[in-house]
């Protein structure tokens, strides 16, 4: 499994579907994204992450950065969010994080 992160709007999914040769289609296949927001309605994160370690591309879009949110809810989510990225990471064969585009191996090497 390949575990894209990055900042929002960073081109994560671009570089992907770039650096495999997926099209639109073919990504939707393949890929699950948006996966912080999963996070935050799930109690079970191990199992959360263990059946999204499943598919063969994960984006989980980095929200740890900034000003910390007063509502105790949005830190609880973004508390989450953190915590399944970790566990994501842990199962992945491949971590890149991607910003303004550039993808950075964290684990693993680039799939091209």
């Amino acid at each position: 499994m390949i575990l894209i992160t990055g900042p929002l709007m960073a081109g994560k999914q671009k570089y992907i579907c770039a650096a495999l040769g997926l099209s639109s289609e073919e990504f939707a296949r393949r890929a699950v994204w948006d996966v912080q927001e999963l996070a935050a309605r799930e109690q079970d994160l191990p199992a959360l992450a263990e059946a999204l370690s499943r598919r063969e591309i994960i984006i989980a879009t980095e929200v740890g950065g900034g000003l910390v949110p007063t509502d105790p809810a949005e830190r609880a989510a973004r508390e989450a969010a953190g915590r399944l990225s970790c566990l994501l990471a842990e199962r992945a064969d491949t971590v890149i994080r991607v910003c303004c585009g550039l993808p950075q191996v964290l684990k693993g090497k680039l799939p091209c």
